[in-house]
C-alpha cells in the first residue's frame, strides 16, 4: 500500500454517488417531500428498491 501511495494511488472504493444517482435521489428527495407519492411508487417509477429509496431520502439528509 504504501508503495501505490508514492506512486499516487489510492485504494478503496469512491465516496458519494455518482452523478446519474445524484440526479435520481433529487427527483426521489422532492417526490417524497411534496408527498405526491408513496415510497413503494417511487422505487416502481425509479425502478429501485425500497432500501435504494431510502438511501437516497438519507443521502439527501447528509447533504
Amino acid at each position: 500500500m504504501a508503495a501505490a501511495r508514492a506512486r499516487g494511488r489510492v485504494g478503496g472504493r469512491p465516496k458519494g454517488l455518482w452523478a446519474e444517482a445524484q440526479i435520481k435521489a433529487r427527483a426521489v428527495k422532492s417526490m417524497y417531500t411534496l408527498k405526491t407519492h408513496t415510497i413503494l411508487e417511487i422505487g416502481q417509477l425509479f425502478h429501485l428498491s425500497r432500501a435504494t429509496v431510502y438511501r437516497y431520502l438519507a443521502w439527501q439528509e447528509l447533504k
